[in-house]
């Protein structure tokens, strides 16, 4: 069995007159991001960590934002197309750890039900993917509450 790894990041910054969705879950907050898709940051990074893991690319490869068919795309679909691919790649998908890092708003009421979620999708156990938050202390765009980041790392498997 080969034991691959990879790691996602994306960030958006703060939009008016928009639904702020993390993990596929919409966040009460008086913003949302930024993007052509839903600009879900954490499932952008998750979907970059899967696709490196596998060496295929990075989300604007396959899902590009100049294509009119991803505007305001629901990014948990985009997800699925990558969890397919993979596994038509004789991939199974081990682990799913996650970042968020905000100052607004709080996440731990939305945990829960981000990480059920995510493990719907990635069709996996909740008990494999952590969905963690933590603040930027302040500093950068982050601290000044500008916009959102999030960092994932995937392990993924295959036979070969």
């Amino acid at each position: 069995m080969t034991v691959r790894t990879g790691i996602g990041y994306d960030c958006h910054r703060f939009a008016k007159r928009r639904k702020l969705i993390l993990g596929g879950i919409e966040i009460d907050h008086k913003y949302g991001l930024e993007g052509h898709s839903d600009a879900d940051v954490l499932t952008h990074a998750i979907i970059d960590a899967l696709l490196g893991g596998a060496a295929l690319g990075d989300i604007g490869q396959h899902f590009p934002d100049t294509d009119p068919r991803y505007k305001d795309a629901d990014s948990l679909l985009l997800l699925e197309e990558v969890v397919k691919m993979l596994f038509s790649k004789g991939f199974t998908i081990n682990n799913i750890d996650c970042t968020i890092v905000l100052e607004q708003p709080k996440l731990s009421p939305y945990r829960e039900k981000i990480v059920g979620c995510l493990a719907a999708k990635l069709e996996m156990d909740v008990n494999c993917v952590s969905v963690k938050a933590t603040t930027a202390e302040g500093m950068g765009f982050i601290g000044r509450e500008e916009g959102i980041g999030a960092l994932a790392l995937a392990t993924i498997c295959s036979d070969s």
